[in-house]
């Protein structure tokens, strides 16, 4: 495997869109031992928190749409709990994934296990927000467009706890700042990515289950199953790859705006990383 560095994970400058998106994949690809187990639980979880809402409302596999015209309201609930969760999924996943980002750029490369360590991570915190993620992504969801607005402003939480070191309460505050910032660069950013990785997520879902329907690998009663399993594949990936991205986000966010790479080069040698990287709280 081609050495993902902290140079060529997060540079200590601007980047390109495309670079933000490299960056994050390389990311993911360096620290793929700790993210992709702990995002297969969680993608594994969610189907199992979704199947009887999806039996109850009778959308099928493996899209889990096209509900009739009498189911549409229960359908947009469904959609909507299923926005919360997954925002929630990629909040925790980003706690890792921050921490991760913050070391590639601070120069100190830190193991997988060391990742998965609670020692400093703030997990408390994360927690302790992550259900207000996910009440303002249903409500949001509910309202339909709102679904936009919400998700986009809300990827700095689990980077404000881990990396900026903020109190819990002042997290939401510093998401939404961030995400505003240079006309909503990283707000609009975060809906890209969102956007490129939901094709990819429904593409690979919808083409593994017709390909395994084609060469009748799919018993019958197993398509329920199997489709949950599918999914579960490819969104393990898919949270992981948007974790990683709103810490590339949040990084380079505040060197373009806060001067973070003017600060590490005169910082002393061997101080912290969570003093380099911390702000006022």
């Amino acid at each position: 495997m081609p050495y993902a560095g902290p140079i060529a994970v997060l540079p200590s400058r601007p980047l390109t869109v495309g670079e933000l998106l490299d960056s994050a994949v390389l990311l993911l690809r360096g620290h793929a031992a700790a993210l992709l187990p702990l995002a297969g639980v969680f993608a594994l979880v969610e189907q199992v928190l979704l199947l009887p809402l999806r039996t109850a409302v009778g959308v099928n596999p493996p899209l889990w749409w096209a509900p009739s015209l009498g189911s549409l309201a229960p359908f947009l609930l469904l959609l909507a709990i299923g926005a919360a969760i997954e925002a929630m999924i990629i909040m925790l996943l980003g706690n890792p994934a921050a921490r991760a980002a913050g070391s590639a750029l601070v120069g100190r490369p830190i193991s997988s296990q060391e990742l998965l360590r609670p020692g400093g991570a703030r997990w408390g915190a994360t927690l302790l927000l992550c259900p207000v993620v996910g009440v303002t992504m249903l409500l949001a969801s509910l309202l339909g467009p709102t679904w936009f607005v919400g998700f986009a402003l809300l990827g700095a939480m689990a980077p404000a706890l881990a990396l900026d070191r903020v109190r819990p309460l002042r997290a939401p505050a510093r998401s939404v700042t961030l995400a505003l910032r240079v006309d909503g660069r990283a707000a609009g950013l975060r809906l890209l990515g969102y956007l490129v990785w939901w094709i990819l997520r429904v593409g690979l879902a919808w083409g593994l289950f017709t390909g395994l329907s084609a060469l009748d690998l799919i018993s019958a009663g197993w398509a329920v199953a199997v489709a949950m399993l599918v999914w579960a594949a490819v969104n393990t990936v898919g949270y992981a790859a948007l974790a990683c991205l709103d810490a590339i986000l949040h990084l380079e966010t505040r060197i373009r705006t806060e001067g973070l790479d003017i600060h590490l080069s005169r910082a002393p040698a061997g101080a912290p990383q969570a003093t380099l990287l911390a702000v006022g709280r």
